[in-house]
């Protein structure tokens, strides 16, 4: 194949990182009209996967949204609930942000400063 230049088509695995389907409270998006003028106001989050070999990992991220950068992550071989108290968990701790900072996460609002870590 390689002396003929014959690449294989990769089929990539899809994994479902979202759960619209439930009865949870749906929170307003407070943050959309928010722009941020110093950090530690707005913190925004998400969660994605990396594919491995054998296996998918998940990377929940938290990122200061006036800086760009990254203030917390996680990684886990499970997406679950722990993944991402972990990533905000590591944020907090490392930039212990101002009471009223606003952690996003699609369409849910944290007050960090709420949270006893």
């Amino acid at each position: 194949m390689r002396q003929h230049d014959l690449h294989p088509k990769v089929r990539r695995r899809f994994v479902a990182t979202t759960d619209s389907n439930h009865d949870s409270p749906i929170f307003p998006n407070v943050a959309k009209d928010i722009v941020p003028t110093g950090p530690n106001q707005l913190w925004v989050s998400d969660i994605t996967y990396v594919a491995l070999p054998t296996r998918f990992i998940y990377v929940a991220v938290i990122l200061d949204a006036w800086s760009r950068l990254i203030v917390g992550y996680a990684v886990s071989r499970s997406i679950d609930a722990r993944l991402t108290v972990a990533a905000l968990k590591a944020a907090i701790g490392r930039r212990r942000p101002p009471p009223g900072c606003i952690h996003h996460s699609d369409s849910q609002k944290i007050i960090a400063s709420s949270w006893a870590v």
